[in-house]
């Protein structure tokens, strides 16, 4: 069984659940942006968790099957049909050969995801599926999905319809929290309370490797070159350009610019899925609050996906419903009481 990619958008790669302790070799992980979304989508279909799917990035775009599967989209805002007619996101979806998937634009996020049951078969690269785009590897020749793509499905188990009946985490409600350094001393105290009072924005040079973030230009005062160190998702790179840059999934496993804080892993998804524009502002937190915060974030998660729900499939039967007596009787204005 196989995949069908008509149309998709730039960014739409082959993921799954990442390419682990491979760092001291310079290999990021790659893998989800927003872990919860694309396990979700798994689970509604019946997939392990981190079986390959289909990550894009705003517009999802077209596909088709060419046999029967089951399918599930999520993400923030998603918009989805078969055939044009409008259908549930974050639900279980039956896709008949032939029939036309089309995932829209996200109203409230940047990254979705496409599961099918059964798991997307491209063969794996250092014991992964997922692409990394950066070093062109995994997914399907290492590189981003395009409209003629074919990618090979495994078998998929049959499953009954499920919903999630719980919402992913709001991507605005608050502050993203960052632990300060380790080269915050490169910064004078005004640029380091300016990076922490000022509101900043997400700029459109993002992408799976990092997000340029937009606002007052942060100048170093022991300058932007350092003796390249390690990195891990979510340190905040500050180049010359003054511009911070925050390392997403992709992000390189080694660096010569200061980091002046990093993103907490509980809020690293939230900053990633707020897309160009999105205003927010950082607030310094201590170690022992983002691993508070990591831990509630793991709770939550474990809630999303503990709260899909199988759901009835109804479907009229029309020859039933015209042998069944559906009144039982009628009433007039005039009269006392109803007729049987």
């Amino acid at each position: 069984m196989n995949l069908e990619v008509l149309e998709t958008g730039p960014l739409s790669t082959v993921q799954d659940g990442g390419r682990l302790g491979l760092r001291g070799f310079g290999v990021s992980e790659a893998g989800p942006v927003d872990r919860t979304a694309f396990q979700m989508a798994n689970r509604l279909v019946g997939n392990a968790p981190d079986a390959a799917a289909i990550e894009f990035a705003y517009v999802g775009g077209r596909f088709r099957v060419t046999r029967a599967a089951t399918v599930a989209v999520t993400g923030p805002g998603a918009s989805v049909s078969i055939d044009g007619q409008p259908v549930k996101a974050q639900a279980t979806l039956r896709l008949e050969p032939g029939q036309e998937l089309r995932i829209g634009a996200l109203s409230k996020g940047l990254w979705g995801y496409l599961a099918i049951g059964g798991g997307i078969d491209t063969p794996p690269v250092l014991g992964s599926r997922a692409t990394h785009l950066r070093f062109s590897l995994g997914g399907l020749e290492g590189r981003t999905l395009r409209a003629g793509d074919c990618l090979p499905l495994g078998d998929g188990a049959e499953i009954a319809n499920h919903v999630a009946t719980r919402a992913l985490p709001d991507v605005t409600a608050a502050p993203i929290r960052v632990l300060l350094g380790p080269q915050d001393d490169f910064f004078a105290p005004d640029v380091l309370a300016r990076f922490l009072s000022q509101e900043h924005r997400v700029s459109a040079r993002i992408d799976r490797m990092a997000a340029q973030i937009d606002g007052t230009p942060l100048p170093a005062i022991r300058g932007h070159d350092i003796v390249s160190d390690g990195t891990v998702p979510g340190a905040i790179q500050v180049p010359g350009s003054g511009q911070p840059l925050v390392l997403l999934v992709e992000g390189q496993t080694s660096g010569g610019y200061p980091k002046i804080a990093t993103v907490i892993a509980a809020d690293l998804t939230r900053l990633a899925q707020l897309g160009p524009g999105k205003p927010f502002q950082f607030q310094a937190v201590t170690a022992e609050e983002a691993e508070a915060a990591l831990l509630a974030m793991r709770q939550e998660t474990r809630a999303i996906l503990d709260a899909i729900q199988e759901v009835q499939d109804f479907r009229p039967d029309p020859q039933k419903l015209m042998g069944e007596n559906l009144i039982s009787g009628v009433w007039h204005p005039n009269m006392d009481q109803d007729v049987g």
